[in-house]
């Protein structure tokens, strides 16, 4: 399946998306970081999420063009809202997976009325100090243009053992692609990371929240989820599940993850 990616444009920037599916709901896909842009994925993800093109039309949205340096979390979920505003969407389902997350909590705080019901996915409402150790390595391969031995610390802190075992040779061979452009986005998104914290706005959420995170977490430990569920606990419409086994990337291993979801969101 061909899955085309279109631009939305607005005053101050232009960003990439794409969609499939035909229902009448829209559902957003806040993706996390990467290396290079999902958009060159596309047609993975529609395969992946095909269970949800019946009830939805799905957007997934990249990070703007141009970025400003610095570039915040928080300045990235404000632009993402904007765009979704550009493109006449609001009321949303939206999931976030980890830096994708953090962006989705943005939207549900600044933007309400955008958001449906909101699933956040390997992700952290405040990154700390003893965070940032794993981001300054993968920032420091990248401005050594390192692209295979950037893949791979991105692949070993993402995934269980056995999995990055099995995509190893692929995620290096993947690494001799990065463009130089390709690395400046990446240092830049992942400097942007830093400092990030809403933990105190967290009460501004109206919508339901399902929280999904992992006990085994080598990028954002799974203190970081009890830390968004005990803000969010006791609102309506608030549920909570923790993976073992299934590593940072759960979102993309565990095999009845977008099932979960879905029961989440249909209720």
């Amino acid at each position: 399946m061909s899955i085309p990616i279109e631009t939305v444009r607005t005053h101050d920037f232009e960003m990439r998306f794409f969609r499939f599916g035909s229902g009448s709901r829209a559902f957003v896909i806040l993706p996390g970081l990467s290396v290079q842009s999902v958009m060159g994925a596309a047609a993975g993800v529609a395969d992946a999420y095909a269970d949800f093109a019946e009830d939805y039309t799905v957007y997934v949205f990249d990070r703007r063009e141009n970025l400003p340096e610095p570039y915040s979390v928080y300045q990235m979920g404000l632009d993402t809202a904007e765009a979704m505003r550009a493109l006449g969407l609001r009321d949303c389902d939206i999931f976030g997976a980890s830096q994708g997350g953090m962006m989705a909590q943005v939207i549900a705080i600044e933007a309400p009325e955008l958001v449906h019901k909101l699933v956040l996915g390997s992700t952290t409402a405040h990154v700390k100090p003893e965070d940032e150790p794993v981001f300054d390595e993968w920032i420091r391969l990248a401005r050594a243009k390192d692209g295979p031995a950037l893949y791979d610390a991105f692949g070993r802190a993402i995934y269980p053992e056995a999995v990055y075992a099995q995509y190893r040779d692929m995620l290096r061979s993947a690494g001799e692609t990065v463009t130089d452009e390709e690395f400046r986005r990446f240092i830049i998104l992942t400097e942007g990371i830093r400092g990030f914290n809403v933990t105190d706005q967290l009460d501004r959420i109206r919508c339901p929240v399902l929280v999904i995170g992992v006990y085994e977490d080598a990028v954002l430990e799974s203190d970081a989820t009890m830390e968004i569920a005990v803000k969010l606990d006791e609102k309506p419409g608030f549920s909570l599940f923790l993976y073992t086994g299934y590593g940072h990337a759960a979102f993309d291993t565990a095999p009845d993850y977008r099932a979960r979801m879905l029961r989440f969101l249909r209720a």
